[in-house]
């Protein structure tokens, strides 16, 4: 059985916009330009796509799983005009300065599952983020990586994410 080519996306500044504050609010909410016609080419080549995303506001109370849950459906509403779907959601709800774990990127938890979850191919599979947090994580993961400035457009990396 072939392994699958999965696409690990961070959330804030790669499907919706990052805006420096936490997005807990669909008054705070949209998403990157370009991100659902990306996605859906990428679709179309045999990708599977799984969310990894720190969360830590949730440890500090200043949302809620609720809330993040919100802006999840919101994004998956809008994918969802595309044909796309989010394979699986992994968020870590964890700051340094109020708990300890193993998800947290740059640590590899999150995209270790999805591996395990999936029977990703690594050698075939990515990770995209706008941070270097997580680059560090894919890498620890053993993906290919894919750093991008916050908020840009990924319909100009859909040839390069599917030449491997």
């Amino acid at each position: 059985m072939e392994k699958t080519k999965i696409i690990f996306l961070d959330r804030d500044g790669v499907l919706n916009t990052e805006r420096k504050e936490y997005t807990y609010h669909l008054s705070h909410f949209s998403m990157v330009e370009g991100i659902g016609d990306a996605l859906a080419a990428l679709k179309e080549k045999g990708f599977l796509f799984v969310v990894a995303t720190n969360q830590s506001g949730i440890a500090k109370g200043i949302y809620t799983r609720s809330d993040m849950q919100t802006i999840n459906k919101a994004i998956a509403q809008h994918l969802a005009n595309y044909g796309v779907e989010i394979a699986a959601w992994y968020y870590c709800p964890h700051h340094p300065d109020y708990s300890l774990c193993t998800c947290r990127k740059p640590d590899s938890g999150m995209l270790e599952r999805g591996l395990a979850r999936f029977k990703g191919n690594k050698t075939k599979s990515w990770f995209i983020g706008d941070k270097e947090r997580d680059i560090e994580a894919g890498k620890k993961a053993g993906l290919l990586t894919l750093k991008i400035e916050s908020n840009e457009d990924l319909r100009p990396y859909i040839k390069m994410l599917n030449n491997v």
